[in-house]
């Protein structure tokens, strides 16, 4: 991975502005903290961006987008909502992919810190102080896309979580569901899906909720788990986390002879188009994905344009799309 402004303002123990003072010598520094900065950059092998730097301080008419996973349908949808409004507002996008790393989240936000965006709209699975930190040195514009910040630090778009999850969970229970699971990623992982669980344990309070957890929530890797968890548990209602353990789930049923939804009825969430590709067609709690990327895009323009914000923290509606697999 290349060395960044923000791997050297780590070393130098100082701000990505400081070290932006030190190579562009835009102001007076402190010789030890010169020195620091100069032996960070040397030890690291740091370029600096030349391109970058003759651009500080304007505007590149560039909107940053930091993903987890490009390839996933959920974001591809919701990066469309972002292009479709930046193209009104006469932005361009600058788009990459995390992998759901920290240390390459952290790296990333130092990047367009380098390439000197104007905005960035970030989406992640949990985010953690060291982000929280970047942004703040970085002194550049941030939403959030279906992204919790719990303490409401950095404005945001998604969906309460936490109803989703009590939602889907009480449809189960008027489908006539008695022994339900819930089927999620790792505790910790996902931010958005222990919200979800949380609702979901609160409107099953006083009865039990079997919880299914399945590491970073892939298909391939969960679907062998969540069989062997049917096998030993005879459940007649199923919440998957996403649509893609909602498929895992349909397919462990299927794998053991029983029928969805006569033996179990599956609910998922997101309704990419996996949802209407299995067999069959799974019920949904529906998230506005292209919104979250149209929203955020516009709640990024109004406050790079110093527009009136009525609120820093929207949430969009959900709503349930019954189909076959109830």
């Amino acid at each position: 991975m290349p060395v960044t402004i923000y791997d050297v303002a780590r070393e130098a123990k100082v701000s990505m502005a400081t070290v932006s003072r030190v190579i562009n010598g835009t102001a007076v520094v402190k010789e030890d903290t010169k020195k620091r900065v100069l032996e960070a950059i040397a030890k690291l092998g740091y370029r600096p961006n030349a391109v970058a730097r003759g651009l500080a301080s304007k505007r590149t008419r560039t909107i940053g987008v930091i993903v987890p996973d490009v390839s996933a349908a959920f974001v591809a949808e919701m990066v469309r909502g972002i292009e479709d409004i930046a193209n009104m507002y006469d932005y361009n996008i600058l788009l990459v992919n995390s992998d759901a790393q920290v240390d390459r989240e952290v790296s990333l936000i130092g990047t367009m810190w380098e390439k000197q965006v104007d905005g960035i709209l970030y989406m992640t699975n949990v985010l953690t102080s060291r982000e929280i930190d970047a942004f703040e040195e970085a002194q550049i514009p941030v939403v959030l896309c279906a992204t919790e910040d719990p303490e409401r630090r950095i404005p945001s778009v998604n969906i309460d979580n936490y109803r989703s999850g009590r939602d889907a969970v009480n449809f189960l229970l008027q489908k006539g569901c008695k022994r339900i699971g819930f089927i999620t990623m790792d505790e910790g992982f996902s931010v958005v899906a222990d919200r979800r669980l949380q609702g979901a344990q609160n409107r099953m309070r006083g009865q039990e909720l079997h919880v299914i957890r399945t590491g970073r929530g892939r298909y391939e890797t969960s679907l062998p788990g969540i069989r062997a968890y049917f096998e030993e548990h005879e459940l007649d209602g199923v919440v998957a986390a996403s649509d893609e353990l909602g498929l895992a789930a349909i397919h462990a049923v299927q794998d053991m002879g029983k029928s969805v939804p006569d033996d179990v009825k599956v609910i998922a969430f997101d309704n990419t188009r996996l949802a209407v590709m299995v067999r069959p067609e799974m019920t949904v709690i529906a998230q506005p994905m292209y919104d979250f990327g149209a929203v955020s895009m516009r709640l990024l323009t109004k406050l790079l344009q110093d527009e009136p914000v009525d609120n820093y923290t929207v949430i969009l509606q959900h709503n349930i799309v019954e189909r076959a697999s109830t």
